[in-house]
């Protein structure tokens, strides 16, 4: 059923959403140096919008019927994107950003492809919708580290 293999796909975006959340909370709360207020600031706003794209893409694993992954275990054994650990620097923490973002938005536009040519257009905008806005914020943070 192409239904269940698009759940298992939006657990594994589950999975990397979960990661990159904990990233920004952690750079949030360890950031330091000349840049401090306004990256405090930003990664706040990134990770409250990342526990919204969360809570949607966990109910729409349970829209289409099946059960959204909810542990930490499962997300660190599914997660593509990797725990960064001891960032207080802003041009590392913004790398680390700018490399998550480009996973998410590169396993998303795979998704939507994969839900619109079996009809889940549902799921399709709810992706195009993540991408459209990410990929404003990755040109953004990428002009910031020039």
């Amino acid at each position: 059923m192409e239904n269940t293999h698009i759940a298992t796909q939006l657990n594994d975006l589950l999975a990397n959403y979960q990661l990159f959340y904990q990233n920004l909370r952690g750079f949030h709360w360890n950031i330091q140096g000349k840049h401090f207020f306004e990256l405090h600031v930003k990664f706040e706003e990134l990770y409250n919008d990342a526990a919204i794209k969360i809570d949607e893409v966990a109910e729409r694993v349970l829209t289409i019927g099946h059960t959204p992954l909810h542990t930490f275990q499962d997300y660190l054994d599914t997660a593509t994107i990797a725990a960064a650990k001891g960032v207080h620097q802003g041009e590392q923490a913004v790398k680390t950003i700018v490399a998550n973002l480009a996973a998410l938005i590169q396993q998303q536009k795979e998704l939507r492809t994969l839900a619109e040519e079996s009809g889940d257009t549902t799921t399709g905008d709810m992706l195009a919708a993540f991408i459209e806005e990410q990929e404003k914020t990755l040109w953004m943070f990428n002009a910031w580290l020039k």
